[in-house]
Protein backbone atom coordinates (compact mmCIF):
# COMPACT_ATOMS: atom_id res chain seq x y z
CA UNK A 1 0.00 0.00 0.00
CA UNK A 2 1.30 3.44 -0.94
CA UNK A 3 -0.48 6.26 0.85
CA UNK A 4 -0.21 10.03 0.86
CA UNK A 5 -0.91 12.03 3.99
CA UNK A 6 -3.53 13.89 2.00
CA UNK A 7 -5.65 10.76 2.16
CA UNK A 8 -5.00 9.46 -1.35
CA UNK A 9 -3.93 5.81 -1.48
CA UNK A 10 -2.89 3.37 -4.16
CA UNK A 11 -2.83 -0.40 -3.70
CA UNK A 12 0.03 -2.24 -5.34
CA UNK A 13 -0.65 -6.00 -5.02
CA UNK A 14 2.11 -8.31 -3.84
CA UNK A 15 0.55 -11.53 -5.13
CA UNK A 16 1.37 -12.93 -8.59
CA UNK A 17 -0.38 -10.94 -11.29
CA UNK A 18 -2.68 -12.66 -13.79
CA UNK A 19 -1.64 -12.18 -17.44
CA UNK A 20 -4.58 -9.85 -18.21
CA UNK A 21 -3.69 -7.59 -15.28
CA UNK A 22 0.04 -7.33 -15.93
CA UNK A 23 1.10 -3.72 -16.20
CA UNK A 24 -1.51 -2.53 -13.72
CA UNK A 25 0.99 -2.52 -10.85
CA UNK A 26 3.33 -0.27 -12.83
CA UNK A 27 0.45 2.05 -13.62
CA UNK A 28 -0.46 2.32 -9.93
CA UNK A 29 3.11 3.19 -8.98
CA UNK A 30 3.38 5.83 -11.70
CA UNK A 31 0.04 7.29 -10.61
CA UNK A 32 1.16 7.41 -6.97
CA UNK A 33 4.45 9.09 -7.88
CA UNK A 34 2.74 11.59 -10.19
CA UNK A 35 0.18 12.47 -7.52
CA UNK A 36 2.85 12.86 -4.84
CA UNK A 37 4.89 15.19 -7.01
CA UNK A 38 1.79 17.18 -7.97
CA UNK A 39 0.81 17.93 -4.36
CA UNK A 40 4.35 18.24 -2.98
CA UNK A 41 5.55 19.05 -0.42
CA UNK A 42 4.07 15.93 1.10
CA UNK A 43 4.90 12.68 2.87
CA UNK A 44 4.64 9.44 0.90
CA UNK A 45 4.07 6.40 3.13
CA UNK A 46 4.93 2.95 1.75
CA UNK A 47 3.64 0.27 4.10
CA UNK A 48 5.09 -3.27 4.24
CA UNK A 49 7.56 -2.57 1.47
CA UNK A 50 8.86 -6.14 1.33
CA UNK A 51 5.49 -7.54 0.27
CA UNK A 52 5.50 -5.47 -2.89
CA UNK A 53 9.07 -6.09 -4.04
CA UNK A 54 10.25 -9.32 -2.40
CA UNK A 55 9.72 -11.28 -5.63
CA UNK A 56 11.42 -8.87 -7.99
CA UNK A 57 14.43 -11.18 -8.46
CA UNK A 58 12.24 -13.98 -9.86
CA UNK A 59 9.86 -11.62 -11.60
CA UNK A 60 10.76 -12.89 -15.07
CA UNK A 61 9.23 -16.31 -14.39
CA UNK A 62 6.42 -15.29 -12.02
CA UNK A 63 4.78 -12.23 -13.57
CA UNK A 64 6.44 -11.57 -16.88
CA UNK A 65 8.94 -9.11 -15.41
CA UNK A 66 6.32 -6.67 -14.10
CA UNK A 67 7.63 -6.64 -10.52
CA UNK A 68 11.20 -6.11 -11.70
CA UNK A 69 10.19 -3.16 -13.88
CA UNK A 70 8.15 -1.58 -11.09
CA UNK A 71 11.03 -2.10 -8.67
CA UNK A 72 13.43 -0.48 -11.13
CA UNK A 73 11.10 2.47 -11.58
CA UNK A 74 10.99 3.04 -7.82
CA UNK A 75 14.78 2.85 -7.52
CA UNK A 76 15.23 5.36 -10.34
CA UNK A 77 12.73 7.74 -8.78
CA UNK A 78 14.37 7.50 -5.35
CA UNK A 79 17.70 8.33 -6.96
CA UNK A 80 16.63 11.08 -9.36
CA UNK A 81 13.62 12.82 -7.76
CA UNK A 82 13.92 16.54 -7.15
CA UNK A 83 10.40 17.26 -5.86
CA UNK A 84 9.98 17.75 -2.06
CA UNK A 85 8.42 14.35 -1.39
CA UNK A 86 9.51 12.89 1.96
CA UNK A 87 9.30 9.08 1.81
CA UNK A 88 8.71 6.82 4.79
CA UNK A 89 8.62 3.04 4.32
CA UNK A 90 8.04 0.15 6.71
CA UNK A 91 9.05 -3.50 6.47
CA UNK A 92 8.23 -6.37 8.79
CA UNK A 93 11.02 -8.53 7.42
CA UNK A 94 13.93 -6.61 5.91
CA UNK A 95 15.66 -9.86 4.91
CA UNK A 96 13.15 -10.16 2.05
CA UNK A 97 14.11 -6.79 0.56
CA UNK A 98 16.47 -6.69 -2.44
CA UNK A 99 19.97 -5.52 -1.39
CA UNK A 100 20.01 -2.65 -3.88
CA UNK A 101 17.02 -1.12 -2.10
CA UNK A 102 18.91 -0.92 1.19
CA UNK A 103 22.21 0.55 0.03
CA UNK A 104 23.39 3.92 1.30
CA UNK A 105 21.86 6.80 -0.60
CA UNK A 106 18.45 5.24 -1.08
CA UNK A 107 17.29 6.34 2.36
CA UNK A 108 18.47 9.05 4.73
CA UNK A 109 18.24 6.68 7.68
CA UNK A 110 17.13 3.19 8.67
CA UNK A 111 15.38 2.69 12.01
CA UNK A 112 14.67 -0.47 13.94
CA UNK A 113 11.46 -0.36 15.98
CA UNK A 114 11.67 -2.98 18.72
CA UNK A 115 9.09 -4.02 21.30
CA UNK A 116 7.91 -1.06 23.41
CA UNK A 117 9.62 -0.57 26.77
CA UNK A 118 7.69 0.00 30.01
CA UNK A 119 7.30 3.78 29.53
CA UNK A 120 6.18 3.33 25.96
CA UNK A 121 3.68 0.65 26.96
CA UNK A 122 2.23 2.94 29.63
CA UNK A 123 1.82 5.67 27.00
CA UNK A 124 0.16 3.16 24.65
CA UNK A 125 -2.29 2.16 27.40
CA UNK A 126 -3.20 5.84 27.89
CA UNK A 127 -3.81 6.28 24.16
CA UNK A 128 -5.85 3.08 23.81
CA UNK A 129 -8.02 3.78 26.86
CA UNK A 130 -8.86 7.28 25.65
CA UNK A 131 -9.42 6.01 22.09
CA UNK A 132 -12.33 3.90 23.36
CA UNK A 133 -13.85 6.73 25.36
CA UNK A 134 -12.68 5.70 28.84
CA UNK A 135 -10.91 7.75 31.50
CA UNK A 136 -7.27 6.75 31.69
CA UNK A 137 -7.17 7.96 35.31
CA UNK A 138 -9.42 5.01 36.20
CA UNK A 139 -6.60 2.60 35.35
CA UNK A 140 -3.09 2.26 36.73
CA UNK A 141 -1.33 2.19 33.40
CA UNK A 142 2.08 1.93 35.05
CA UNK A 143 1.05 -1.39 36.61
CA UNK A 144 -0.53 -2.56 33.36
CA UNK A 145 2.67 -1.68 31.49
CA UNK A 146 4.72 -3.87 33.81
CA UNK A 147 2.23 -6.72 33.41
CA UNK A 148 2.55 -6.99 29.63
CA UNK A 149 6.28 -6.83 29.01
CA UNK A 150 6.30 -8.53 25.62
CA UNK A 151 3.11 -7.12 24.10
CA UNK A 152 3.07 -4.83 21.08
CA UNK A 153 0.84 -1.79 20.71
CA UNK A 154 -1.64 -3.75 18.60
CA UNK A 155 -1.77 -6.50 21.23
CA UNK A 156 -2.37 -3.95 23.99
CA UNK A 157 -5.31 -2.54 22.04
CA UNK A 158 -6.66 -6.05 21.38
CA UNK A 159 -6.46 -6.81 25.11
CA UNK A 160 -8.42 -3.69 25.98
CA UNK A 161 -11.08 -4.48 23.37
CA UNK A 162 -11.42 -8.01 24.78
CA UNK A 163 -11.84 -6.56 28.27
CA UNK A 164 -14.52 -4.21 26.92
CA UNK A 165 -16.39 -7.21 25.51
CA UNK A 166 -16.23 -9.02 28.84
CA UNK A 167 -17.48 -5.97 30.69
CA UNK A 168 -20.28 -5.42 28.17
CA UNK A 169 -21.43 -9.03 28.57
CA UNK A 170 -21.85 -8.40 32.30
CA UNK A 171 -23.24 -4.85 31.88
CA UNK A 172 -20.32 -3.12 33.58
CA UNK A 173 -17.15 -1.25 32.77
CA UNK A 174 -13.97 -3.32 32.38
CA UNK A 175 -11.55 -3.14 35.27
CA UNK A 176 -7.89 -3.85 35.78
CA UNK A 177 -8.75 -7.41 36.85
CA UNK A 178 -10.34 -8.01 33.44
CA UNK A 179 -7.28 -6.65 31.72
CA UNK A 180 -5.02 -8.81 33.84
CA UNK A 181 -7.00 -11.92 32.94
CA UNK A 182 -6.87 -11.10 29.23
CA UNK A 183 -3.13 -10.47 29.36
CA UNK A 184 -2.49 -13.73 31.20
CA UNK A 185 -4.53 -15.72 28.69
CA UNK A 186 -3.00 -14.16 25.58
CA UNK A 187 0.25 -15.30 23.98
CA UNK A 188 2.08 -12.32 22.49
CA UNK A 189 3.75 -12.55 19.10
CA UNK A 190 7.11 -12.00 20.80
CA UNK A 191 6.68 -15.44 22.39
CA UNK A 192 5.11 -17.38 19.52
CA UNK A 193 7.58 -15.90 17.01
CA UNK A 194 10.53 -15.34 19.35
CA UNK A 195 13.09 -16.78 16.91
CA UNK A 196 12.03 -14.40 14.12
CA UNK A 197 12.16 -11.36 16.39
CA UNK A 198 15.61 -12.26 17.71
CA UNK A 199 16.76 -12.70 14.12
CA UNK A 200 15.52 -9.21 13.28
CA UNK A 201 17.25 -7.80 16.37
CA UNK A 202 20.51 -9.41 15.34
CA UNK A 203 20.13 -8.04 11.82
CA UNK A 204 19.56 -4.53 13.14
CA UNK A 205 22.78 -4.46 15.16
CA UNK A 206 25.14 -2.19 13.25
CA UNK A 207 22.70 -1.82 10.35
CA UNK A 208 19.91 0.38 11.74
CA UNK A 209 19.44 2.99 14.44
CA UNK A 210 17.24 2.10 17.38
CA UNK A 211 13.99 4.02 17.55
CA UNK A 212 14.40 4.11 21.33
CA UNK A 213 17.50 4.21 23.50
CA UNK A 214 15.84 2.22 26.27
CA UNK A 215 16.68 -1.35 27.11
CA UNK A 216 14.45 -3.73 25.20
CA UNK A 217 12.42 -6.48 26.88
CA UNK A 218 14.26 -9.80 26.85
CA UNK A 219 12.44 -12.69 25.16
CA UNK A 220 12.87 -15.94 27.06
CA UNK A 221 12.02 -19.19 25.35
CA UNK A 222 9.39 -21.25 27.16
Amino acid sequence: MIELIAGISFFIPSAPIPPKARGRRGFDLRAAIATAEAIAPCVLWIDELEKGFAGSASSGSSDGGTSARVFGSLLNWLKDKTSPVFIVATANDVSQLPPELLRKGRWDESWFVDLPDVKERAAIWDIVIEKYGRDKAAYDTAVLARANELHTGAEIEAAFVEALHRGFAEEREPGEFDLGEVLCESVPLAVSMSESIERLRNWAKGRARGASSATRPVIRAT
